[in-house]
């Protein structure tokens, strides 16, 4: 559920009309609802509780200061794959020890300032990066707490681009390395590995994959346990999928009933770290029709905003929904593709799509686009990434700037 309804044909974030948003910060904008991803949180919270885990926000999502801030406050830990990442996590007023650090390519300064920060855990992705970690805990004279990252070989049943549990994915490490690693593991003196995490993919509607693959790893911590290796946390990851067209993904109660009996009867402390589910529908890209374009073949709707903005579309031949920002009077609708001024064959926003007939000038709204949005956006074509506004109730706040041209070669030197 989301913030984004419309009232007297009018499209609405909480309590502002995005209409009046798009005239006094221009397009392309991205408009969030503050009660859709805190709502989505205290959801996972509470469906969660007899477990009590620690809900790391994974913030390569949407990594936006006044988001972070605004989980942070509701007691949010946060996931973190890179030094900035960190960076921005502590800007954002995170506690160290709840943020907890992926990725499969850790560079020696940003696991010796995390080993500084006080983080709560390494995800390890490899032996090579534990005994990295190691002899950079031990230089600094620290001993750091690292969870290993299994790779449960578990097929979650969506884009190959976003799967990360099956054998063929450069994440994680297979149970029979990993038994090797954690017995190997208890020779280092620098590291404490107390924790096993997992992540088998994004955009997951099924519960299924998540039960499989937590059932692997705890009957391989089981095992573990009779070796004489104590495993205290279980990090189950994210994952979890939203509606971007005609899904039916899982409710935060629904998965928690699938899951948590297992997760109760482990014992184990328990960790998740989910993006898309908290801030994937608490956002649109507002844009404006520039031009429509007819030709014998097809329709074109080009708009003033390209994969340079949000490129799921172009990237996973995502969809996304688009809807005008005042409902049309007419039902009329014609088949366009939606594209923007990127020159690129691959910039779109949506193919083939039946949609109102729109005018030049009009406004529409591309809906569910705070995961990936602009976190993935750049200045490819030279190009200023959009503003970004955050919307509670009727109280409007610019939480980013639209980029200047100045700031396109702020950093460049001739």
């Amino acid at each position: 559920m989301h913030e984004f309804k419309f009232k007297n044909n009018l499209l609405y974030c909480e309590d502002v009309q995005v209409r009046d948003l798009v005239k006094k910060y221009n397009t392309p904008l991205y408009v969030y609802s503050y009660n859709t991803f805190i709502g989505h949180f205290l959801k996972l919270k509470a469906a969660f509780q007899q477990v009590n885990p620690l809900i790391c926000y994974s913030v390569k999502a949407n990594s936006n200061l006044a988001i972070l801030k605004a989980l942070v406050a509701r007691g949010a830990g946060l996931d973190i794959v890179s030094g900035g990442e960190l960076f921005r996590a502590i800007r954002a007023g995170c506690d160290p020890a709840k943020i907890v650090y992926a990725s499969v390519g850790k560079t020696d300064v940003e696991i010796e300032e995390a080993i500084r920060k006080g983080i709560k855990f390494f995800n390890v992705e490899s032996l090579p990066e534990l005994e990295n970690i190691n002899r950079i805990a031990g230089r600094l004279r620290k001993i750091t707490n690292v969870a290993i990252r299994i790779n449960p070989d578990v097929a979650p049943k969506t884009h190959h681009y976003i799967t990360t549990g099956k054998l063929t994915n450069k994440f994680g490490i297979d149970f029979a390395t990993a038994r090797k690693v954690l017995l190997l593991g208890r020779k280092l003196r620098n590291v404490n590995i107390s924790g096993i995490h997992i992540h088998i993919g994004s955009q997951i509607t099924d519960g299924a994959p998540f039960l499989e693959a937590i059932k692997k790893v705890i009957a391989f911590i089981s095992q573990l346990k009779l070796k004489g290796v104590n495993i205290e946390y279980l990090n189950i990851g994210g994952g979890l999928g939203i509606i971007y067209q005609n899904e039916k993904p899982q409710t935060a109660d629904e998965f928690a009933r699938k899951v948590l009996p297992v997760l109760k009867d482990s014992g184990l402390k328990i960790i998740m770290e989910p993006g898309r589910f908290i801030i994937g529908s608490a956002a649109i890209l507002a844009v404006k029709v520039l031009y429509i374009k007819k030709t014998p073949l097809k329709n074109f709707m080009i708009v003033d905003a390209g994969m340079n903005d949000l490129i799921r579309p172009a990237l996973y031949d995502a969809h996304h929904e688009i809807v005008p920002l005042k409902t049309p009077s007419s039902k009329k609708t014609m088949k366009v593709d939606v594209v923007g001024p990127i020159c690129e064959s691959g910039d779109f926003l949506a193919k083939a799509r039946n949609l109102p007939v729109t005018k030049e000038g009009d406004f529409l709204a591309v809906m569910c686009t705070g995961a990936y949005g602009f976190s993935m956006a750049s200045n490819y074509n030279s190009r200023r990434r959009p503003a970004e506004v955050l919307i509670k109730g009727d109280q409007v706040k610019l939480i980013r700037k639209r980029e200047s041209q100045e700031d396109l070669i702020r950093n460049e030197i001739w």
